[in-house]
């Protein structure tokens, strides 16, 4: 072949890739990359060791349980998912305490905190991949839309996984005058999708930003990313902390367990709220994703040893990600927590709340949820009562 028609094929390969493919770091923003003390041999490296990618039995086993009928019934509710149709009403008015949280299913969660407002990992199209006919359809409607949220001050993402980066999000979010605030090389993505550059705050782990009173900062995860075909691993992954005048709060985004969050509890906590990433968890890829029991272990090294602050669950109940039951996230965290004597808060998808004002735990899952063999434990557990859960 010749150079010019090696040169209309690469063109032509160019424009026939999905838009929510992104696109690759380059110019400046590769070249900072480079500089990064957690980039080596040319890729993204975790705390504590090499780069973790699933194994590659994971695969072929997920591809084996999907097909087996009693497995995925038991990966999705056996009813309507209970969402709270959150209204202009419920955020309109400011949070007595200063902290409100909206969990709007999976990683997307609004927070209002001292007076500003920020987003983390909007995720409001139907499926967490490229393509629109393709990929895990979402398993409950979104809270309510895009654009009835109002105002936010910064969008936060922590890493370029279709569950966590949206295309559709971004490019409606890229209308407004919201910042951004991402992970190395993440920026790209969103360039190409329409946001200016101006608008993006890029961070390494331990860099901050500051947007109005508040005081951002990406810090490790144990991770990995992609959203094409190669998975270059050429765009970071990270946690987040986030400081008002008055409130800290944390979010995992993706990670798997690694002793590094006690550093960052040392460094940035105690917190008010922290939130986990506990589902869409894996014997196949325990490196990545976290199980209930190191979701909590997580929180507690958060607030340096000490029960303290209020744990919520995120990264589940929306997808249907991994091969354990829909609702073994929320169950199984809510008798972790109980035990450790954390606060945990579990609302429905949408229903806001105020760390401050934490109700006790109600298991509305379990409505919607195939009943395990047995029946489910009693709840509150048997000698408790509620009014002196919510009185302690």
């Amino acid at each position: 072949m010749s150079g010019s028609g090696s040169r209309s094929l690469s063109s032509g390969l160019r424009a026939a890739r999905p838009a929510a493919f992104g696109a690759d770091p380059s110019g400046a923003r590769w070249e900072r990359i480079r500089r990064s003390p957690h980039f080596a041999n040319g890729v993204f490296v975790n705390p504590e060791g090499a780069q973790v990618r699933p194994s590659g039995g994971a695969a072929v086993e997920m591809a084996k349980s999907f097909f087996r009928k009693d497995e995925r019934v038991r990966r999705a509710p056996a009813g309507l998912i209970p969402v709270h149709s959150t209204t202009l009403a419920d955020l309109a008015r400011p949070p007595a305490s200063g902290l409100r949280t909206t969990w709007m299913g999976h990683s997307s969660v609004l927070a209002e905190i001292d007076g500003h407002r920020v987003l983390f990992d909007p995720v409001w199209g139907e499926r967490c991949s490229p393509f629109a006919f393709a990929g895990p359809k979402r398993l409950h409607p979104v809270p309510l839309p895009l654009a009835a949220l109002g105002p936010v001050d910064v969008v936060v993402i922590s890493h370029d996984h279709y569950d966590h980066l949206d295309m559709p999000s971004i490019k409606e979010l890229a209308g407004t005058d919201t910042l951004f605030a991402v992970p190395l090389g993440v920026g790209a993505h969103l360039e190409h999708w329409g946001v200016s550059a101006d608008r993006i705050r890029e961070l390494d782990w331990h860099e901050a930003t500051k947007v109005g009173g508040l005081t951002l900062t990406a810090t490790p995860a144990r991770h990995f990313c992609g959203r094409g075909l190669r998975n270059t691993q050429h765009t970071l992954w990270a946690s987040w902390v986030v400081a008002g005048d008055e409130h800290r709060i944390y979010h995992s985004g993706d990670t798997g367990y690694f002793k590094g969050f006690k550093d960052i509890g040392a460094a940035h906590g105690p917190f008010d709220l922290t939130m986990i990433q506990v589902g869409a968890y894996s014997e196949f890829w325990p490196d990545i994703h976290m199980t209930p029991d190191e979701g909590l272990q997580t929180h507690l090294d958060l607030q340096g040893g000490e029960p303290g602050g209020v744990m919520m669950p995120i990264h589940w109940a929306t997808f249907n990600l991994a091969m354990h039951a829909w609702a073994e996230p929320g169950e199984r965290m809510m008798w972790a927590t109980h035990g450790a004597g954390v606060t945990m808060a579990a609302p429905r998808p949408g229903e806001p709340f105020e760390p401050k004002n934490t109700p006790p735990v109600d298991p509305w899952w379990r409505a919607v949820s195939q009943q395990p063999v047995g029946g489910w434990a009693a709840w509150p557990p048997v000698g408790e009562r509620l009014d002196l859960v919510a009185e302690g």
